[in-house]
């Protein structure tokens, strides 16, 4: 069928002016303001459990802002509980991988994209920053990471001298102000030996382009470390001290008159007394100044990583020996430990911890005390709405089932230590004013208890109570012919043609096994299927073995490195194979470059040795144009490709495929389509059923490619980013509409069509026209369709759009990732 649509060619093919990021970045410099500060610490997402967010942390002052560690989630985390990013002046990472950076990317494009101008901000980690900035490149401007700063050792093994573990461990001074200092101290695993190479500057100094800096120690040295990704950071934070009140009776009686003198002292500077022929000091009429409060963060990742940590000399000064006071001034206030349970169990962790005396201990790691209480609430809040209304299709949030449990933290294990507590997500800690430090537990949100959150929905929409019912009786109808199903006399309007499919229900779904198919909409952003609930998740991901990713766009692989990264923990030490991605050549370079971080345990394929001709070039033993130079570093050998084709046909042939099949779609260079094929199957009485087809466009523009690949299928999952009347910004950004989407289905003959990826514009349901509806049903993130339950699926549409109309549609800039073409 020929379709004649609109499309940005030159965006398709990567050559479109966009210039969101052709602008000089705002780099924020603001006026600090030491005096009469408020600061705080705050715990910033502590959802390690659950897979919601990495735990990262904010410190807070009047005109500065600083976040320590960027996992996934951060941004999503933020945005809910109102903590504006674009305030945020610097990023620290306590070491450089999925866990603490996998929201980085994502977070410098959103600032890159505010305003006419975009801001930056400083990134700051260990010398392993380097490798993912090189790994960004591959799909981030390099304008959006032109404030990126590395410090630490280097991982040059040209040099044989080995460096002393003491010098490695000094401290690194990153900023030095009014406000506050703060301090890096590398450490490594114990087991790795560092090499001595050239010394260069010993202080950070701010470069504007696109690489990131390397700093290193203060001693002028520049070391070696065994491999990037080993380096693990604590950050030591200290604010000034509290100069002590100024008291003008005594000023008055050493002779000074009110005025000018009276502010240098408080300023710390001696002056003449008027009246008498002698020197005035500070110390003579200001009360003992109070020491500035002290902040560390402790990341000790392994045992290994802890046996270096006690070796650190530099922290000797923070605490007495044998547990005594420190030296005045330099009592560590409060010590926020990112370490994982395995660590902080440790008797010598614990042992280290006392020497810090009456310090404040937040245990931030992996806790699993508030597990419970969802981290993002009001996606908690809208699925378990969902689920009330359709449980077939949404299934409980994961929170749900952790209620009225007794959870296991690692606060049960510092029994002895009366200052230990679990972190809380917003949980504060109180630095400045002086007068109101310590733990502050105002902003913790409460427990999310679903009575509550079903009560409240129907108090505001009453008639969901027996819009519930109907929608329970279309799976108790759904085995009787359609014209026994009788729509009820309330929702007629709503209900229009029950169980009126245009085609009939097709062959593929005769006698169809509940356990043959399941689609969870996982949704932009979500890095794992959190649907399966806490442990089932892990589990999840333990089988994966294929991932598939259309394009280069950030929204829709940031959230792979964390993914793979995953799987390769919880399958350590158990025998299994790497997982297959297939993707477009930018992602390879991607993931090359990142490997050099960590081992993310994968094997690559090209989408386009997936089309239909390379896969039928392989079938026939000649790959023909399927290998060139530039995919396979100029080697054109095909024995590069042919084992990993060879191991994507085991795959597919395990899940119960025919095929899996890769499709070119317009929308930016190298975006594809993909057609998932299962394999005919027999019934009991030897009739040949054909397999189900299942196709997902990407994201694209309406085209031929796609009307032709979805031929027939059972369900098509399409983009709709726009709604009907916003077609010249489809064209523009090469997106759908939902009329071109449901057309594209329509045109196809494909029996279901749902719609997905929605503009922010639509915070809860898209905008779509009524026409055409009979086949089509919108995505929502964690909904579960069964394949048995295709026939239903449109007749869920009317009742979902009744739970949220009261929901009004928000005029949101779309998303600046998706604007993004990829780097050249």
């Amino acid at each position: 069928m020929e379709v004649e649509v609109g499309f940005n060619k030159r965006r398709a093919e990567g050559r479109d002016n966009n210039d969101a990021f052709k602008k000089n970045l705002h780099l924020k410099v603001r006026k600090l303001n030491p005096i009469n500060t408020i600061s705080y610490v705050q715990i910033l997402g502590t959802g390690m459990d659950t897979q919601d967010t990495s735990p990262s942390v904010l410190l807070f002052f009047n005109r500065q802002r600083f976040i320590f560690n960027a996992g996934e989630g951060l941004q999503r985390f933020c945005t809910e509980h109102k903590i504006k990013l674009s305030k945020i002046d610097h990023i620290f990472l306590s070491r450089v991988c999925s866990e603490t950076a996998g929201g980085l990317p994502g977070l410098l494009l959103t600032l890159a994209g505010i305003g006419d101008e975009g801001m930056s901000v400083n990134v700051w980690g260990p010398s392993d920053l380097k490798y993912l900035v090189d790994a960004m490149r591959s799909f981030i401007p390099s304008a959006a990471m032109v404030h990126t700063k590395s410090f630490g050792p280097n991982f040059s093994t040209d040099e044989s001298a080995v460096l002393s573990r003491s010098k490695l461990l000094d401290p690194i001074v990153l900023i030095d102000d009014e406000v506050v200092k703060i301090s890096a101290i590398i450490v490594q695993p114990n087991c790795f030996e560092c090499k001595l190479p050239i010394p260069p500057n010993s202080r950070a100094h701010e470069r504007m382009d696109h690489s990131p800096e390397t700093l290193d120690s203060p001693n002028g040295i520049r070391q070696s470390a065994a491999k990037p990704g080993d380096m693990s950071v604590v950050y030591v934070c200290e604010l000034p001290e509290i100069m002590g009140k100024f008291d003008p009776e005594k000023a008055k009686a050493l002779g000074l008159k009110p005025g000018p003198k009276y502010r240098e002292l408080q300023l710390g500077n001696s002056v003449k007394s008027d009246c008498q022929n002698i020197m005035v000091h500070p110390s003579d009429v200001m009360d003992p100044s109070l020491p500035g409060p002290i902040v560390l963060l402790v990341d000790c990742p392994t045992e290994s990583h802890l046996e270096t940590l006690l070796s650190v000399q530099s922290l000797t000064s923070y605490c007495g020996p044998e547990g005594n006071m420190p030296d005045a001034g330099k009592s560590v206030t409060c010590v926020i430990h990112l370490s994982p349970a395995s660590v902080v169990s440790c008797s010598n962790y614990q042992k280290w911890m006392k020497k810090f005396g009456s310090a404040q201990h937040i245990m931030a790691g992996h806790e699993k005390k508030n597990v419970e209480i969802p981290i993002l609430q009001s996606s908690a809040k809208y699925a378990t709405r969902l689920n009330y209304l359709c449980p077939q299709f949404f299934p409980a949030p994961g929170f749900q089932s952790l209620q009225n449990r007794s959870l296991a933290s690692s606060e049960g294990s510092f029994s002895e230590f009366s200052e230990v507590i679990s972190a809380e997500n917003l949980l504060k800690f109180t630095l400045r004013p002086y007068s109101h430090l310590g733990l502050d537990r105002s902003c913790i949100p409460s427990t999310v208890v679903s009575s509550e959150i079903i009560d409240g929905l129907l108090s505001e929409i009453p008639e969901i109570v027996e819009a519930a019912q109907h929608v329970n009786q279309l799976w108790q109808q759904s085995s009787q012919r359609k014209d026994d199903l009788v729509p009820m006399s309330d929702y007629k309007m709503m209900i229009e043609e029950p169980l009126q499919c245009a085609d009939g229900v097709p062959a593929c779904l005769e006698n169809i096994r509940r356990d043959d198919l399941e689609i969870v909409l996982l949704g932009t952003g979500s890095s794992q299927p959190s649907k399966y609930g806490v442990s089932g998740a892990d589990d999840a991901v333990r089988a994966l073995r294929c991932i598939w990713i259309s394009h280069i766009h950030a929204d829709h692989h940031t959230g792979l490195a964390r993914i793979l990264a995953l799987r390769r923990d919880l399958l350590k030490g158990v025998p299994h194979e790497p997982l297959l991605v297939v993707g477009p050549r930018q992602l390879k370079r991607y993931l090359d470059a990142y490997q050099r971080l960590e081992d993310l345990n994968m094997l690559f394929l090209d989408c386009k040795h997936t089309t239909t001709a390379s896969l039928d070039a392989f079938e026939d033993s000649s790959l023909g144009t399927l290998v060139d130079s530039q995919d396979l570093n100029n080697n054109n050998d095909k024995d590069a490709v042919s084992p990993v084709l060879k191991k994507f046909k085991g795959v597919i042939h395990e899940a119960g495929l025919k095929s899996l099949i890769s499709f070119p779609v317009i929308h930016c260079p190298q975006a594809f389509g993909v057609v998932l094929q299962a394999e005919e199957r027999s019934n009991s009485v030897g009739k040949v059923i054909p397999g189900w087809k299942i196709v997902y466009s990407g994201d694209t523009r309406p085209c031929p490619e796609l009307v032709e690949a979805s031929q027939g299928a059972t369900v098509l999952i399409h983009e709709a980013t726009f709604e009907e009347a916003m077609v010249e910004e489809a064209i523009a950004k090469n997106h759908s509409t939902t009329s071109e989407a449901i057309e594209m289905g329509d045109s196809a003959n494909a029996y279901r069509i749902i719609l997905t990826h929605f503009s922010q514009r639509y915070p809860k349901i898209p905008v779509f026209d009524e026409s055409h509806m009979h086949k089509t049903c919108v995505a929502f993130d964690m909904m579960s369709i069964n394949i048995a339950d295709l026939p239903i699926l449109p007749m869920v549409l009317p009742y979902l759009k009744l739970l949220f109309r009261n929901e009004m549609v928000v005029d949101e800039s779309d998303d600046v990732v998706d604007a993004v073409a990829p780097a050249s």
